[in-house]
Order: structure tokens, then sequence, then C-alpha cells
């Protein structure tokens, strides 16, 4: 899976059948389970010092963002391989090798994509993510900048960009 854009999620098959799986089950027997301990710590009396309770409808609250999250991606959604980049440039869907500081000893590679492809053969950086959106876009060869969370600038060189194989 790779996003290209804000509006366009490219998905794998197997990726998006296993995302309409997730979803299934959270607009499904998810609910219904979150439902039932809902009612069962409503039995227990007073709710406000009902811990149960509390807990039942956070996870609640969390499972009912998470089926928003999978609608929207969903809904946006193209099965397909993304179109990929002949000319080195980064984008969504590659193996990105950069140098930190034009330092070729200090490197990383990791795939630029989407948190729901993540896996732990690589590591996954958004493309929304400071690093990511700072790579997203160059050559191979070229510098990039992208902003740390303490707000400083830090730079890096594009050493390689594949597209992903899996």
């Amino acid at each position: 899976m790779t996003q290209t854009s804000e509006n366009v999620t490219w998905l794998t098959q197997e990726a998006y059948n296993k995302l309409k799986d997730e979803l299934a089950y959270l607009t499904g027997p998810a609910r219904t389970e979150i439902a039932a301990k809902i009612a069962a710590a409503r039995e227990e009396g007073d709710l406000r010092e009902n811990g149960g309770y509390h807990a039942a409808k956070e996870e609640q609250g969390k499972q009912e963002l998470r089926v928003r999250q999978l609608t929207q991606l969903l809904e946006n959604a193209q099965v397909g391989e993304a179109p990929v980049s002949a000319d080195g440039t980064v984008a969504p869907g590659m193996v990105v090798t950069i140098a930190f500081d034009g330092d070729e000893d200090d490197t990383l590679t990791f795939l630029l994509a989407s948190r729901e492809y993540a896996s732990s053969d690589i590591e996954t950086y958004s493309p929304q993510s400071p690093l990511g959106s700072g790579v997203t876009g160059h050559k191979v060869g070229e510098d990039a900048e992208y902003e740390l969370p303490n707000g400083k600038k830090a730079s890096v060189r594009i050493l390689k960009a594949e597209p992903y194989s899996g």
C-alpha cells in the first residue's frame, strides 16, 4: 500500500481485503462486544465511580475512531500498483536510503508508506511525517531538508529510491 496524494491511497488487493475485513469486524462483532461491556458496567450502579464503564466507553471511542479512519481510507483507495517514478524521484511506495548530513556512513533505509502497511521487515515512515514529507519529490543524489520536533532543520542526501517489492 502506498499513499500518492491526500485523496488517493493505493492498496494491493491483499491490503485492501485485510482492511475491509478489519472494518467488517469493527462494525459487527466488535460493536456488539463493546455494547455488552458497557451494558454490564451500567448494571453495576453509580457511573461516576465505575472504572469498568469508563474503560469500556474509552475503548468504544478508540474503536469508532478506527472505523472512521478505515472508512475514509477505503473510500479513497485504488486497488493495484501505484505509479512509480522511473527517474529516481522519491514517492510513496518506495524504499528510500538516505545519508544524514551528507555522512555516507550514517544511513537509514525505510519504506515510505502509510502506517497500515508497516511491517517488521523494514522501518516505515509516513509520507506525512517530517522526514517523509521532506524527502518526497527529491531525486537520488539531491539533498532534502526537514524539520525536527524541536523546530531545528536537518538535512539528508537521497542515496537510493526503489519501488517496494514486498
